[in-house]
């Protein structure tokens, strides 16, 4: 094989590998669910999620009270607004449980905008998912874990 043939043969093989990595990575799944007020704070959960997260992929931060007091308009520091507009610009998706508004203990008018509450397992009795469905019908699946396993995380964090 002379040198022109070979080094045809191995750029159309470099070719081909860049175009099967970009395929790979954009069909890599979503990053994780991370918790904040389960032993972590806010801080500590944003930060993890963005330096565990590759670039451009979607994950999750879910808040619990008190850590929920980053995601108020007027209860958050100028410290955690700027975290917060951080993990929004990496593609997070910031979620509240919707039992913590049910119960008083976050006030839905006082969250930031894009904050997304979400819903526990349902209790017995009350309504169910529609059989076979993964989202109640009026949740916004962009919004919500693609996973099986963070979103049944999810479900029964927000329990």
């Amino acid at each position: 094989m002379s040198f022109d043939a070979s080094f045809a043969w191995r750029q159309g093989l470099l070719a081909v590998a860049a175009l099967c990595g970009a395929a790979l990575a954009a069909a890599q799944p979503q990053g994780g669910l991370y918790i904040a007020g389960a032993g972590f704070s806010f801080k500590v959960a944003a930060e993890r999620a963005m330096s565990q997260t590759r670039g451009g992929q979607r994950f999750f931060l879910l808040s619990l009270p008190p850590e929920t007091a980053a995601l108020g308009v007027s209860s958050a520091t100028p410290a955690q607004r700027r975290l917060r507009e951080r993990v929004l610009a990496a593609n997070g998706v910031l979620l509240v449980c919707q039992r913590d508004i049910d119960n008083g203990r976050i006030a839905a008018a006082s969250l930031a905008a894009g904050v997304v509450p979400v819903r526990g397992w349902p209790p017995l009795g009350g309504p169910a998912l529609p059989p076979g469905e993964r989202y109640f019908p009026d949740e916004n699946p962009a919004q919500l874990p693609a996973s099986n396993e963070a979103l049944r995380q999810l479900r029964s964090t927000c329990a």
